[in-house]
């Protein structure tokens, strides 16, 4: 996790973060740098991101695709040689771009240094992407973090780290148990149920807490 205020690139924070050597990266066009692509590439990582639209590739080689998909093309090429204010490209080597539609009909280019993998599989790499803009957005409406409780700095990393913390416990104790399919109907009995001693399992049950513990105070109604 990294925490940056609302005017820093995500780039810049992805460059300050350490490298984990032979992982897979997939990213947006915040990312777009080709100085840290050739760093992940270096360290033996396989990257599956977007090309801008108007970023021209040097194409080597076609690779035929099935004409009923939704795989438009898949190519190998070269990334121009040269960056803005004509600094030399630091990432020289071959990349391959695969074009899809997706379901509203646009139009995407994917680029990655796996020239080996299947077209659909790396298309299938990048929309799972999506999986991080939904649970963002989950955190934010159910974990109510869409205001801050303070001003400060610190206030505000504790506030994040405390979300993402009582989402890791949730999906774990999600898993744990099969009462309750969905995540957000999970969260739901769980808040209904904070101040009571069940079981995770029995969190429908309107059965009396069978945890009794001794040290624990009990105030009674008069």
């Amino acid at each position: 996790m990294a925490v940056t205020a609302a005017k820093v690139n995500d780039i810049t924070a992805a460059k300050a973060m350490p490298i984990e050597a032979g992982a897979t990266y997939v990213f947006d066009l915040g990312y777009y740098d080709y100085g840290w692509w050739a760093r992940l590439d270096g360290a033996g990582c396989r990257i599956v991101t977007r090309l801008k639209s108007n970023t021209p590739l040097e194409i080597a080689e076609e690779i035929p695709v099935p004409g009923d998909g939704a795989i438009l093309s898949d190519r190998i090429g070269y990334l121009p040689a040269r960056q803005a204010n004509s600094r030399k490209n630091p990432y020289c080597d071959p990349v391959r771009e695969v074009r899809v539609t997706i379901e509203t009909g646009k139009e995407l280019r994917l680029v990655t240094n796996d020239l080996d993998a299947s077209a659909e599989d790396i298309a299938a790499l990048y929309k799972r992407r999506w999986e991080i803009e939904l649970y963002f957005r989950w955190v934010k409406q159910n974990l109510k973090i869409k205001k801050f409780l303070g001003a400060s700095e610190n206030a505000v990393r504790i506030q994040i780290a405390v979300a993402l913390i009582v989402y890791l416990l949730l999906k774990l104790a999600h898993k744990e148990q099969q009462a309750v399919t969905t995540l957000l109907a999970f969260t739901r009995l769980v808040k209904a149920n904070l101040m009571q001693l069940k079981r995770i399992d029995r969190l429908l049950s309107n059965e009396p807490s069978e945890i009794e513990n001794s040290s624990q105070m009990v105030f009674e109604c008069l």
